[in-house]
């Protein structure tokens, strides 16, 4: 079975120069595929460093990286992992290449799977992934804990979004969301 483990747990704040923002980036681990999820904005890099270094691995160990959308928030770091496969809604990114998938239900390792979630952005997408305590499903259709904001003032699609999220919960024994730490539906 798969393994995720939440690598740094974000946040949304206001700031006196604009909002504090650092998202949840987590470590998918499923036979030999090592994948980070969202290593977006850090007001401090070196922090997703030294927490794959406490789990014994560095960034030339992970071989995927999976964007739940194309907001800098959630993809600014992606090039600490310049040898990995980056996968979104429907893409594969390796080294020069820009490849398609098949979309909804893709499989990118035993037990991890990509689902087509829109709402907040068109193009967002969630990480299904079987583990021995359940099914985590980590998104960004909530951004924290306590499922607010309820109406996402960055939605592009609401009706969309409110879809997304009943899918999610059919689905998730445990919820990681964009910006807090995770929660059961």
């Amino acid at each position: 079975m798969a393994e995720v483990d939440v690598l740094v747990t974000g946040y949304v704040r206001e700031g006196t120069e604009g909002d504090l923002v650092e998202p949840t980036i987590s470590l998918v681990r499923s036979a030999d595929v090592r994948m980070v999820v969202d290593p977006g904005i850090l007001r401090d890099p070196s922090a997703l460093v030294s927490a794959l270094a406490e789990r014994g691995l560095e960034p030339a160990d992970i071989t995927h990286v999976f964007v739940t959308h194309h907001h800098i928030d959630h993809t600014r770091n992606v090039g600490l992992f310049p040898t990995a496969t980056v996968v979104d809604v429907d893409s594969v990114y390796a080294g020069d290449v820009w490849g398609g998938h098949a979309g909804d239900g893709h499989e990118i390792a035993a037990g991890v799977r990509v689902i087509a979630t829109p709402g907040h952005s068109p193009e967002c997408a969630s990480l299904v992934v079987e583990t021995d305590d359940g099914v985590v499903v980590l998104t960004h259709a909530w951004w924290f804990t306590d499922r607010t904001p309820e109406v996402d003032p960055l939605a592009t699609d609401q009706e969309q979004l409110a879809a997304s999220r009943a899918r999610i919960l059919a689905l998730a024994d445990l919820v990681v969301p964009g910006h807090g730490a995770p929660f059961r539906p």
